[in-house]
Order: C-alpha cells, then structure tokens, then sequence
C-alpha cells in the first residue's frame, strides 16, 4: 500500500516499510535527544563540583593549613592562584563608560556605528556617520568593553593598588586550586 504525503507542496511516494523506516528513526532521534539532555545535566552537575572544589574546598584548605602549594606522593602539584571576574552590568553600563573615560581608559571602550541599507545604496553607505542621520537612515550604535579585556585591566589595576570602583564593573576576586601532575 502507498500514502501519498505533501512536504510542502511535494508529492512524496511513501511505502509501508519507508513510513516504518521514518518511524523509527523518528523515535532513535528523539530518543538520541533526550539522552543529550541528560548527558549535558549530568555534565552540569559535574562542573559544579569541580567548581566548588577548585574555588571554595581547596583553596580554604590551603589558607586553613596554612600552605600555599602542597605536594601529593606521587608529585603532583596543589596550590592556589588567584583569579579575577568581571563584568559591566546594563545598569552600571553608563557609569562604567563614563568611569574608564574620566580615567584615560576609553580606548578599552569598543564603539560600533551601523545603517541599514536597502539594494543600489552603496554610494549612500560610503557617507559619514552624521549625513546617514540627516537623511533619516536607520543607524544603531553599540559600545561595549571585551570581555577578556576588562578581566585583564580589572587584574592590572587591582595589582597595582590603582583606585577602581568595584562595584560598578562587578568585580569579583577569588583563589582557585591549580593542580600540576609531574611528568
């Protein structure tokens, strides 16, 4: 017996066997998919534990030993660095900006001017920033800060004794657990 199915307007020929073919492999997919799902929960779990490990356990019990590097018989390595956090929050955004630039830090500060355009208006894009505005043409502009980058110049700064408010990059400080397996 064959069904004749519609994928959008194309006539598909399908047999008994291709709709059991099609079933099953439906049901390995979603099966497939719900296994991921659990994979990928698992995998949440794990990555907490070993965050609470690396950056709370160890570290405390390091600084309660009162070591900072510590030796395994087999030669492995534990010792704690610390690591620095950041991150401009969309409420702290204009008070950030406006901080890195009475600072001399504005050159951290990314800056991107965009227009949108319709077909046959490449003359057009070539223009400046404020003649796109005086023609009325739909411009967009966002700033912002790398990630990484500021990460970097929080370090600096805090390793320099440098005044920076904490608060308004989010800044967090801790010590993470460095484990290093001799070879």
């Amino acid at each position: 017996m064959k069904e004749q199915i519609d994928f959008e307007n194309e006539q598909v020929n399908v047999t008994d066997d291709g709709i059991q073919s099609i079933s099953v492999l439906a049901e390995t997919q979603v099966d497939l998919e719900n296994q991921m799902e659990e994979k990928e929960n698992e995998l949440k779990v794990l990555k907490e534990k070993h965050r609470r490990i690396s950056q709370d356990l160890l570290p405390e019990a390091l600084m309660e030993a009162g070591v900072s590097e510590f030796k395994l018989k087999d030669g492995t390595k534990v010792s704690t660095l610390t690591y620095y956090s950041a991150r401009i929050s969309p409420d702290m955004r204009e008070e950030a900006f406006g901080w890195l630039r009475e600072n001399n830090f504005a050159d951290l500060i990314k800056n991107t001017v965009s227009a949108s355009f319709g077909r046959d208006e490449d003359e057009t894009a070539n223009e400046l920033l404020n003649e796109l505005n005086s023609k009325g043409l739909n411009t967009t502009q966002k700033e912002w800060v790398e990630p990484m980058t500021l990460k970097a110049f929080v370090r600096e700064q805090v390793e320099k004794g440098a005044d920076l408010p904490l608060e308004t990059f989010n800044v967090y400080i801790g010590q993470k657990s460095k484990i290093t397996k001799e070879k």
